[in-house]
């Protein structure tokens, strides 16, 4: 019955030394990878938890990262060894109990702790399979990080269709394709910049398949040049949107057929919205987030996309303040500003923290970062606000 809590890999070790107090972490499982970085969070934190230590026999001896020394007290495989077999497993006493919880950016102050109940899990588990189009003993490719809303709940995924894991130490283009050519990988998840790993990979480093893969993807609509490429690589990719606090993406753009048939101009257009809610998610819809009503669905009247459901977190941990603001209303307020079209699709325009507000003019960072990706030698760019004394904010792009 104990909480599961991915680290994110990538934050130092003050965030680190947070996240244990604020979780209270009892047991600590640490790949050697990392050992510096967590040894040195463990001298920050007030919390001593349990420390295992999990040495990779196969750690490359050319990686990019040296393997650290040994900081815990029991070594992994030996722990697992350890166990009862006979052991009777016990369901919750409650779906509502706490299953994970995942750490906010934190971009504003101390990262906020999102918990997830055993109900949320489940449906995620059944409804990823529908949407991905998840068949049994699929073959699934880690290029995404189980610290991203426990993998987009993906692991209990493979679970419920006996699928194999399909694990990376580090996302290259080569060990991608080679796995995806010798263990006939059938589906992947990651950010938009993962498919332009692949696309942009030397041509040595790419293999042929006979299989056609499914790639799942959030945050920015991939630009159309790497949408192609994708297709001309043997990959079907799927556009999703969703955040920590909806357990990953809980709205898909379903495609319909009708829409190859488009022009390229309307086709990107199609291609650029976030869609419809998952089957397991009982409410979506955007809203004027002051008086709580629905902006009309013409595609242009922009206000917060909103969530409502049984794939909403339980709330933030420790912290009612945020939770209760967060949940004003009676719906999830994701922070995200978009709008609704007449066919009931949701598309986004900013987080609602980055929009550039020039000369009183709201400028959508992503539209800025659409119309560049629309120039071919534009491989990847992020749009940011930059104080003018004129302007108040001027829009900088980097590319």
């Amino acid at each position: 019955r104990a909480v599961l809590h991915s680290l994110n890999t990538r934050l130092d070790a003050a965030v680190i030394a947070f996240q244990l107090d604020h979780a209270e972490t009892k047991v600590l499982i640490v790949d050697r990878e990392f050992s510096g970085v967590v040894s040195q969070a463990l001298a920050l934190a007030k919390a001593k938890p349990l420390v295992i230590d999990y040495d990779d026999p196969d750690y490359a001896a050319d990686a990019p990262y040296p393997k650290g020394e040994r900081i815990g007290t029991l070594d992994y495989e030996e722990f697992v060894a350890g166990g009862d077999e006979a052991f009777a497993w016990s369901m919750p006493d409650d779906e509502w109990d706490a299953i994970s919880l995942n750490y906010t950016s934190g971009t504003t102050g101390n990262p906020k702790g999102v918990v997830y109940h055993h109900r949320g899990a489940a449906l995620m588990a059944y409804t990823n399979t529908i949407h991905a189009g998840m068949a049994k003993h699929a073959v699934y490719l880690w290029t995404l990080p189980m610290f991203h809303c426990n993998g987009w709940c993906f692991p209990w995924t493979l679970a419920v269709q006996a699928g194999t894991h399909v694990c990376l130490r580090w996302v290259r283009p080569k060990p991608i394709y080679d796995a995806i050519a010798d263990h006939g990988v059938t589906h992947l998840c990651g950010a938009p910049i993962v498919m332009s790993v692949l696309i942009n990979a030397r041509e040595e480093d790419k293999r042929q398949f006979p299989q056609t893969v499914t790639f799942n993807t959030a945050a920015a609509p991939p630009p159309e040049a790497v949408l192609s490429g994708m297709a001309d690589a043997g990959f079907a990719v799927t556009h999703l949107y969703g955040l920590t606090e909806t357990y990953g993406p809980a709205v898909v753009n379903e495609w319909h057929n009708e829409w190859d048939e488009l022009e390229k101009g309307p086709r990107t257009a199609k291609k650029a919205r976030q869609g419809v809610r998952y089957a397991s998610l009982e409410g979506l819809t955007v809203m004027d987030p002051q008086t709580m009503t629905e902006t009309p669905a013409d595609g242009e009247t922009i206000g917060e996309v909103m969530f409502r459901g049984n794939i909403v977190m339980k709330g933030y941990l420790k912290n009612m303040k945020a939770t209760d603001e967060a949940f004003a209303g009676g719906w999830f307020h994701s922070g995200d500003l978009g709008v609704m079209h007449p066919d009931g699709y949701i598309q986004l325009k900013d987080r609602s923290k980055d929009i550039i507000i020039s000369g009183g003019e709201n400028i959508s960072s992503i539209e800025v970062e659409d119309a560049l990706y629309k120039h071919a030698a534009v491989a990847s760019c992020g749009v940011v606000a930059k104080s003018d004394d004129k302007w108040g904010e001027v829009p900088v792009a980097y590319v």
